[in-house]
This record gives C-alpha cells, sequence and structure tokens, in this order.
C-alpha cells in the first residue's frame, strides 16, 4: 500500500537520503534557471516552441486522452502562437480522465489520491514523484502530480529572482535567508511540501501552522527572527497589527504574500508598518509560480504559456483584467496541462521592467470568477463591490456569505467600526448596482473559519 506518511527511522532516513539528491539536482537546474531570466525576446520564443512540442508529442505518445484529442496537430511545425488552435482542458476533465492523462503507466488517481489524504509530512511517491492537492476553493479539489525535475523546476520559479538578486549584491550574499511561513501545516498543499523538499543550508525556513493560536505563532516568529516574512495574505494584517502592538518583534526585509490575493489596503498596511517590499506571489497548484524581482511579479515565461482571456476565451489587451487564464505547463510532461483553464482574474502590465527581464509581470490578482455572487434577479455582484467598501474600515480580516437579498458579514476589526453605518453604506453600493432592497448585516469577530489548507474563503456564494 502507497502511504504518505513518515512512521520509522528507516523511513525517514531513506527520504532524507532521497531529499539530499533531490537538492543536489535542483542545484544542478538553478544556474540555467536563472539565466533564463535575462534571455533575450528571441531566445524566450524559441525555448518556448521548443519545449511545447516536446510537451505535446509527449502527450500524443503516451496520454491516451491526449492522443484523441491533438493527433491532428502538426507537432513538428507547433509555435506557441498556434495555442489557440489547440482544445482547452477543465479540472473536470483533469479528474475525470486522470487515469488516461498522465504519462507514467505506474500512476493512476486511485494512487495518487490514496497517497495525498495520507500525508503528514513531505514524502515522496515511490521514491520519486510528488503529489499535492487544491484546496477545492472553487468547488472541486484538483490532484496534481510532478515528476522528479519538474517539482524542483516548480521550486526554482520561485526562488530564482532572489537568486539572481543576491549574487549581484555581496552584501546581500553574505546573509543566510530565514525564512518564516505562516500558512497550511498539511504537505498536501504545495506551499508546504515544496518548501520542506528543499531546505537547506542556503536558507532556513520555518513553517507555523494557520491555525495555532496567534500567540503561539508570534512567540515562534520572534524567536527565529525572519529576513522574509510570508504567509496567507488574509493572515498578514493580524501579524501586522502584532506588531504596531508591540508584540512582534521583526524586522524583516522583504514581505512575501502567498496563496490568496492580497487586497490593496492589506498592501498598505503591510508596508505601512514595516516599511519593506511586498510581494504578493501568484502560484497556482497546477505548477504556475511567479518570481519577484524587486519591481514586481513575473510569470515563469520561459516554462510556462499564459493566455490572458475574456468571455468565450478571447484574448484580453495587455492591461485588462482576464475572465480567466489558459495555462499550459511546458516543463512537467507527467501530467500534461495544456490550455488548462484556471479562474483567477489577473492583469498582465504593460512596459518593460526596470530589472531587464523580457518576462511579463502581472498586477497584484485580486480574485477569481468563481467569488462573484449571482441573484435571482439575474444581478451579478464582483467581489470588488465589497472590496471597495470594506476595505476603507479598519478590517484585519472579514467574509462575506450571500443570502438571497444581499449578504452577511463577519469581520475581526482594529479599531472602532460603527457596524450598522457600514452595512447601509455596503447595501447602497447594492442597490446603485442593481440589487432591490438589499440587506446586509456586519458581525465583528475574534477570528474567522479558515479551510482545511488554512486558507480564508472570503466570498461564499450560495449554494
Amino acid at each position: 500500500m502507497v502511504t504518505g506518511t513518515v512512521h520509522t527511522v528507516d523511513e525517514s532516513s531513506r527520504y532524507e537520503e532521497i531529499r539530499q539528491r533531490h537538492l543536489a539536482r535542483l542545484a544542478e537546474l538553478l544556474a540555467e534557471q536563472v539565466a533564463a531570466i535575462d534571455w533575450s525576446e528571441a531566445q524566450l520564443r524559441a525555448a518556448q516552441d521548443a519545449r511545447l512540442r516536446v510537451l505535446v508529442s509527449t502527450a500524443v505518445a503516451q496520454s491516451a486522452w491526449h492522443r484523441k484529442r491533438l493527433s491532428h496537430i502538426d507537432v513538428r511545425g507547433l509555435t506557441a502562437r498556434d495555442l489557440g488552435d489547440l482544445p482547452t482542458m477543465t479540472k473536470t476533465d483533469l479528474m475525470e480522465n486522470f487515469d488516461d492523462i498522465v504519462t507514467d503507466r505506474r500512476l493512476s488517481r486511485e494512487i495518487c489520491e490514496r497517497h495525498v489524504d495520507a500525508l503528514t509530512s513531505d514524502t515522496y511517491l515511490l521514491d520519486e514523484f510528488h503529489v499535492i492537492a487544491s484546496g477545492g476553493s472553487s468547488g472541486q479539489r484538483g490532484v496534481f502530480v510532478f515528476d522528479w525535475d519538474a517539482w524542483a523546476i516548480c521550486f526554482s520559479c520561485i526562488g530564482r529572482f532572489s537568486v539572481r538578486e543576491r549574487a549581484s549584491d555581496p552584501a546581500l550574499a553574505a546573509i543566510v535567508p530565514v525564512i518564516a511561513t505562516v500558512a497550511a501545516a498539511k504537505a498536501s498543499h504545495l506551499s508546504a511540501a515544496i518548501g520542506q523538499t528543499f531546505a537547506g543550508p542556503h536558507r532556513r525556513h520555518h513553517r507555523f501552522p494557520v491555525s495555532e493560536p496567534i500567540e503561539r505563532i508570534v512567540a515562534g516568529i520572534n524567536q527565529v527572527q525572519p529576513t522574509i516574512l510570508a504567509g496567507y495574505s488574509s493572515f498578514l494584517p493580524r501579524l501586522a497589527a502584532e506588531a504596531r502592538a508591540g508584540r512582534l518583534r521583526i524586522s524583516p526585509s522583504r514581505i512575501m504574500a502567498i496563496s490568496e490575493p492580497l487586497l490593496p489596503e492589506a498592501r498598505a498596511d503591510l508596508e505601512a508598518t514595516w516599511g519593506v517590499a511586498v510581494w504578493s506571489s501568484y502560484g497556482t497548484s497546477e505548477g504556475l509560480q511567479t518570481g519577484f524581482c524587486g519591481h514586481g511579479s513575473h510569470l515563469p515565461d520561459d516554462l510556462c504559456l499564459v493566455e490572458s482571456v475574456g468571455p468565450h476565451g478571447v484574448p484580453v489587451p495587455v492591461g485588462t483584467t482576464s475572465e480567466r487564464v489558459y495555462f499550459t505547463n511546458l516543463y512537467n510532461p507527467l501530467l500534461p496541462l495544456i490550455r488548462f483553464e484556471v479562474t483567477d482574474e489577473i492583469t498582465i502590465l504593460d512596459g518593460s521592467c526596470p530589472c531587464g527581464s523580457v518576462f511579463r509581470r502581472i498586477a497584484d490578482p485580486l480574485g477569481r470568477l468563481d467569488d462573484s455572487f449571482v441573484y435571482a434577479n439575474g444581478t451579478s455582484i464582483h467581489p470588488h463591490l465589497f472590496r471597495a467598501c470594506l476595505g476603507r474600515q479598519h478590517l484585519i480580516e472579514y467574509q462575506v456569505r450571500q443570502t438571497p437579498h444581499g449578504a452577511d458579514v463577519t469581520a475581526v476589526n482594529s479599531g472602532d467600526i460603527d457596524t450598522n453605518a457600514l452595512a447601509r453604506q455596503v447595501e447602497d453600493a447594492l442597490r446603485d448596482f442593481g440589487l432591490p432592497e438589499p440587506k446586509v448585516t456586519i458581525t465583528l469577530a475574534d477570528h474567522l473559519d479558515r479551510q482545511t489548507t488554512g486558507k480564508l474563503k472570503r466570498f461564499i456564494p450560495m449554494g
């Protein structure tokens, strides 16, 4: 039976031996990944085309499901500009056809799900693969499996800009990064598992489960004194409040918001509290991970093809917020994700980056299409409407549940707030947008209930 839990000393030793080999492989791959940041436009296009051809060739040869859909494609002449000729795929497609999509016959959906459900710490499947699950915040859990090199490349996407920065700054290179991350504890989540796999002397990584009492989290962070503070975007404002109260006493050089949208008011709060660069890291369980150059978040354009699209899959112009994303993972042929639909709304920014990389930059993602509330009269309310009202208040966290005629809001606040007046503001905004006789309630609480992953489901539609 395949298990994801390390039980014995022998198993722990075996895991560590495999992990050290994986660390060595990461070191071999990292130089190429860092060098790619400074590729020319021509180098980037050539790499995209070559990797796309390898991916589609592998999918046609080794995936029965893709073979039926892509056998008509002339792979030899395929380029990234031809993506629109390929069919899209959804999470439902993946989960219902997993066994015919994965390209290693040793793997199946049953084996992968059994492995990920048993995880308590980072563990290899068959001494080679990593399996993670999405949180299912969009209504359906996804399971994703990475091969040996793909897992290392996924990690390099997150850290390679930092490696590049340290290589150009001797003073920075002399400091061993100390990272404190407040997020999921279970290794079924990518951010939890990948940090454990690639922990090493070059970076000290301390994890604090977001489910722990805030007092324990603060004490732990004070003890390790991180140079980088990372955490769920919805939780970082609580740490900022602890810092302003004098209980959290750290001086990080960078803040990294992960796994959730970083609201503009939260970014302003973090920047005012610590006075350092704040990175809103965008990452998906499918393997799309942005990097941070100090000026903004870059897509990994050498390793992933990201299409920003609107209604009916039509590409949207640069600077326009997408309705969803089509994502093609060029580096993980084990699970060919080709034009895989992700319902995140992103905005690709125009113009070149001062850091010199031609990789595209994105603005802070602010949610997903699934978060919109649709009411009986057909009115569709985007989360931005609620954020516009609630973001002006002294709220550390909030959660909005749709009701038949409006919404119930639960909030954690850091100052005096007139809940009745705020509820009326939200009602006025809903009424102006076309919802007749809206009713909104706002209740203050000490904390908000989180998902099993530790993430906060900020907007909860009915049904």
